[in-house]
């Protein structure tokens, strides 16, 4: 009988497993994100990670031939699902449906998975986590556009960052839009040229260059094929994209379509000046976003810094947070029509890119109480149950017959600050001894009455 083969432990390409330290940012800043969507009066929504495929669109790809291809779909029956690639369009499903009921504006938070079958590689992974924010109802859109930029810079600023640190870029897409109808950009071109312009950051000026001509291979060798624009064309979007001022941006433009952007940012400059982040916010013409819902003033939030990767590599980071007004999504249902406007923090990136600055180490404040006797265990248990009771992570070591030397390498390895050490004489006399793990001190370890312990470990931490 042939043996049963052993499983090869591994995961799907594009996905990873996320723990320890890295996990343990990630659910204090989901936490620090959540407080202050709640304090800027948004309520929260929770939507499956599967809708129809209707529902869903077809936003991510361009070909027209499989345009479902850059999503996970599945076949249920009668129904074709899809897993969500974004927040945005199962918010949409869900307004259309319940509109009755909602309050406009409907100001909704989500957070969640959400999933793309994209090539993975080092930095791009098929599952992550978004959080977003968004405003739903037909409102003053240079009002509720502020809004969606002030909770950036405030998320931002509330999960440590500095004002140096990051920086919000601001462009509408009626601008580049009014220019493609200007040079004679097709329909089926201006995709693909929004989409190259998109990836400036990420790909240099001669990079977009190349997408918006003949095509572009990258390091791996996959070749994307280009927009097949005319020198002239490249040349006048390449000019366009390199504006930083809205003044000179109105001197070169033209356009109906164009103009009307620049004078919807322009409102938008004007109710970020009535509040605390105007400062955070500049003028970026290449953001342009790449899924085509987007319809006027959009925004894209970068970091200042670079990080490492596994390799010991600087890499940068991009764009951490992003989004802009979609006046049509919601329309696609009959009967609906709703404005709306919103961002999403790829929280997955955010995480790495704070943990590289963030070096403290999340268990420093905890304590290992030593088991140094089985047969004082009631007492060690008396001890942690106190330490938890006042609110103080502790844990109380899950093997007797381990030395003291084991127990205090477990602490070290963990990171915790402080060890409790009650032996024969400390019990006998209601004392413990505290042992500082990470101090220099000549005075490393004390001993205190046990009614002092909790003082006294709250002056250390």
């Amino acid at each position: 009988m042939e043996k049963d083969k052993n499983l090869t432990p591994s995961l799907p390409k594009g996905f990873r497993d996320r723990w320890g330290k890295e996990l343990a940012l990630k659910k204090k800043i989901l936490s620090l994100v959540e407080e202050t969507f709640i304090k800027y009066g948004f309520v929260p929504l929770e939507t499956p990670p599967m809708e129809i495929s209707s529902n869903i669109g077809s936003f991510l790809n361009n070909d027209k031939e499989n345009p479902m291809s850059d999503v996970f779909s599945f076949s249920d029956e009668k129904e074709s699902l899809t897993l969500r690639y974004d927040m945005s369009a199962p918010l949409a499903r869900f307004v259309a449906q319940n509109y009755r009921d909602l309050v406009f504006p409907f100001k909704r938070y989500a957070y969640g998975d959400v999933f793309r079958r994209e090539k993975p590689d080092n930095a791009r992974y098929r599952s992550f986590m978004q959080f977003d924010a968004d405003i739903i109802g037909n409102v003053n859109e240079a009002q509720a556009d502020g809004e969606i930029c002030n909770i950036i810079a405030d998320t931002f600023k509330s999960c440590g960052l500095k004002k140096d640190q990051f920086i919000i870029n601001v462009s509408n897409r009626k601008i580049i839009q009014g220019l493609l109808s200007d040079i004679k950009i097709n329909e089926e071109q201006e995709t693909k040229v929004i989409r190259a312009i998109d990836k400036l950051d990420r790909l240099g000026t001669q990079g977009v260059k190349d997408l918006l001509q003949k095509g572009r291979k990258d390091e791996s060798g996959a070749i994307t094929k280009g927009a097949n624009l005319t020198k002239t064309q490249t040349d006048a979007i390449l000019n366009l994209i390199q504006i930083k001022d809205i003044s000179d941006l109105k001197k070169s433009i033209k356009s109906k379509l164009s103009l009307e952007g620049i004078e919807e940012l322009e409102k938008l400059f004007e109710i970020l000046a009535k509040g605390k982040f105007l400062d955070f916010v500049k003028l970026n013409l290449n953001i342009v976003r790449g899924l085509a819902y987007y319809s006027g003033n959009c925004w894209e939030t970068n970091l200042n810094f670079k990080a490492k990767n596994a390799k010991g590599k600087d890499i940068e980071i991009g764009s951490c947070a992003s989004g802009g007004r979609y006046n049509s999504l919601i329309k696609r249902f009959k009967g609906v029509d709703f404005k709306g406007t919103g961002m999403s923090i790829g929280i997955d990136r955010f995480v790495f890119a704070l943990n590289q600055i963030n070096k403290s180490d999340l268990n420093s404040n905890g304590i290992l109480v030593l088991v140094l006797d089985e047969k004082y265990l009631d007492e060690y248990y008396l001890i942690v149950n106190l330490l938890r009771d006042n609110n103080i992570n502790s844990e109380i070591y899950l093997d007797p017959n381990k030395n003291m030397k084991k127990q205090l390498a477990y602490a070290d390895k963990k990171g915790f600050s402080l060890a409790i050490i009650c032996g024969q004489d400390e019990i006998d006399q209601n004392k413990a001894t505290i042992k500082k793990l990470k101090s220099k001190d000549e005075n490393k370890q004390f001993t205190v009455p046990r009614e002092n312990l909790i003082n006294e470990i709250k002056k250390l931490q």
